[in-house]
């Protein structure tokens, strides 16, 4: 290490001028420079047009794929100023979108509410553009401009019309409003610069749900495909959308008040499950990791539930109390608030959760008066809400007594681990894996070949328990899963302690047929309902053994897919003998071959299960899981053209 002094003076410090900052450090911006924070800038611009509708100035907003990748999106709103300003001699449009913290969200007045990111948001997206083509339409003109990496390119002009096609035969050009049209960086997104409609559309949708009223239109014109949608019903329509496929108990409560400068919207419905989803927004923007507008609707919602039944003497012994868990199961709620935007703040530039603490005490205060008041006046829905807690108080003692069993001879603790269970050497959770493998002959085959110094082998046979819509103490119940349960460690229910999981990587390993898929869902579905923590951050995986094992002379390839076999025939002289084996199951593969393969982690492939939609996630789950028929027959039928059969 060198002994001489390192100074450190005004010469070293470097200011990064104008959007530098943004292309420097992009993800700082954006969240990432992936799929996600590609989406995420055209999450921006459509954003900004809902803030017009929101202000009352704007009633459709038009969202536009083109085949090359680049995407317009247009409002009817009052369109961008594009007066000069005078302290800069420019534009204002060239100003915004050259310049951080400026626009009409920053201190300006003219949004009162919006979800913008301060001034940041549209200009983020400027910088981040290989091109970012401005359209104003005023005064029955057009003004255009237009930018490339943050920079003017072309200086504000008047056109004869739009250069946006679709937009030609869709939006006069009387209307005044704004059209934008970016071309992502290629060189910031490295990963892709190709949008999936799936996000944008699900986008959307729940954007139309927050703003009733507002007609969106989408098209993408590299599959000449286009939605519309239009809400009367706002966070109702959303209520009765998350709630579609399952049982309700009781019509939708709605609670609405302003109070302190905060506008609070609140549906309430509970459904059969045990699940709880609770999506909440602020300005429409989905605060997918809550906050304190969230926090506060639960602490009303416990407090009230509890009062009530403490009240009407509903409890049924002096010792059950009802808690935040308690009221959780089977709840569906949305919690959506509208407040001065000047006054946000979010914890991470993607806004995902709401760190403004004097929100908490107005949610939880107006929520709790309004609630009391729809409870007095609805006795009969009151009176079921607080059933559902009182049951689940009973599930709660059931399943601590089914664990209890468990846990009497220290099952929990490693000396107790299942008999069938081949543990690794390693005590570190971060370097060990747990295979949970179909069937004796595969554990038999996985425990030879593996590497016992990280990797431990779970053999179950035949089929998991399905658990969809199942109460704890059942779960708990069953051999397959509480061995499972035993193996990782942390526990299950209101006991579990995630720091004990022995595993970070929990392998599902079953045959590549049918059969094998079911198994794996089987436990996916377990996992998803009774371990969520254990997808969410990452731990779950699927392993990817081969189909096809192809041998030429002394050269051996093993393929995934028949795709990949196909392929790779083609790169063959098949004027040659060779042989293609077709595996039927784990079993079919000894030791060695299994390790190459499936096992050996500079060879094998693992899909990381994640959620990246959980109330998809959900709905899928719940149709192919439950006993509702009808829903997964229709399922079936929609997407049985996708099925690759196993004859």
């Amino acid at each position: 290490m060198s002994s001489t002094k390192q100074e450190y003076n005004a010469d070293q410090i470097v200011v990064l001028e104008g959007l530098e900052p943004v292309r420097k450090r992009p993800a700082m911006y954006i969240g990432s420079t992936d799929t996600r924070g590609l989406h995420h800038c055209l999450t921006e611009i459509i954003d900004n047009c809902i803030d017009e509708a929101l202000a009352g100035f704007a009633k459709n907003i038009w969202v536009v794929i083109h085949p090359d990748n680049s995407v317009s999106v247009a409002d009817d709103g009052r369109g961008f100023p594009i007066d000069i300003m005078p302290k800069y001699k420019k534009p204002a449009v060239e100003v915004i979108m050259t310049t951080l913290h400026s626009g009409g969200k920053f201190e300006g007045s003219a949004y009162k509410v919006s979800g913008g990111l301060h001034g940041v948001g549209a200009a983020c997206v400027s910088a981040l553009s290989s091109l970012y083509q401005i359209e104003v339409r005023r005064d029955n003109k057009i003004n255009y401009i237009d930018f490339s990496r943050g920079n003017v390119k072309t200086k504000l002009v008047e056109i004869p019309e739009t250069k946006v096609e679709k937009l030609k035969k869709l939006i006069p050009k009387t209307i005044t409003g704004t059209t934008v049209t970016f071309y992502p960086d290629p060189e910031i997104f490295k990963e892709t610069v190709e949008f999936d409609d799936k996000v944008i559309i699900k986008s959307i949708k729940d954007r139309a749900y927050l703003t009733s009223k507002i007609f969106f239109h989408f098209y993408d014109e590299r599959s000449n495909t286009q939605h519309h949608y239009y809400f009367e019903g706002g966070i109702i329509s959303l209520l009765r959308e998350l709630n579609k496929n399952k049982v309700v108990n009781h019509e939708p409560i709605y609670l609405h008040r302003s109070d302190e400068g905060v506008d609070v919207e609140v549906a309430i419905q509970y459904n059969d499950s045990f699940q709880e989803n609770t999506p909440s927004f602020v300005n429409i923007i989905n605060t997918h990791e809550g906050g304190t507008h969230l926090t506060g609707f639960k602490i009303a919602l416990t407090k009230v539930v509890r009062d009530y039944a403490t009240k009407k003497e509903l409890l049924k012994s002096k010792d059950d109390t009802i808690t935040g868990d308690d009221v959780k199961e089977g709840l569906t709620a949305v919690v959506s608030i509208k407040m001065g935007s000047k006054d946000l703040q979010f914890e991470g530039q993607t806004k995902g959760k709401l760190g403004n603490s004097e929100v908490q005490p107005i949610v939880s205060r107006i929520v709790k008066e309004e609630l009391e008041i729809y409870f007095e006046e609805h006795p009969d829905v009151a009176k079921i809400i607080v059933g559902k807690a009182l049951l689940t108080i009973q599930i709660r003692k059931a399943a601590k007594a089914a664990r209890d069993v468990i846990m009497r001879k220290g099952a929990f603790e490693s000396q107790g681990l299942p008999g069938k269970l081949a543990d690794c050497q390693s005590k570190d959770p971060a370097e060990s894996e747990i295979y949970i493998v179909e069937g004796d002959s595969a554990g038999g085959s996985a425990k030879q070949g593996r590497d016992r110094k990280y990797q431990a082998i779970l053999p179950l046979w035949g089929k998991a328990l399905n658990t969809e819509g199942m109460r704890l103490d059942k779960v708990v119940g069953s051999d397959k899963l509480k061995d499972l349960i035993v193996a990782l460690g942390m526990g299950i229910g209101e006991t579990m302690n995630f720091d004990k999981l022995r595993y970070h990587r929990i392998i599902l390993m079953s045959d590549a047929d049918v059969d094998g898929a079911h198994i794996a869902t089987l436990l996916l579905t377990f996992m998803y309902r009774h371990m969520p923590n254990l997808i969410e951050s990452g731990y779950v995986y699927i392993a990817m053994p081969p189909l096809f094992k192809i041998k030429q002379g002394k050269n051996v390839k093993y393929t995934y897919t028949e795709d990949e076999q196909e392929k790779y025939l083609k790169t063959l002289d098949l004027s040659k003998a060779y042989d293609v084996q077709r595996y039927k199951g784990l079993g079919e593969m000894n030791p060695q071959q299994l390790w190459e393969t499936t096992m050996n982690p500079e060879t094998r492939i693992l899909k990381k299960i994640n959620i990246s939609d959980a109330i998809k996630a959900d709905e899928v789950f719940r149709i192919l899981m439950s006993e509702d028929v009808p829903p997964r027959k229709k399922f079936i039928q929609t997407h049985a053209h996708l099925a690759r059969l196993d004859i």
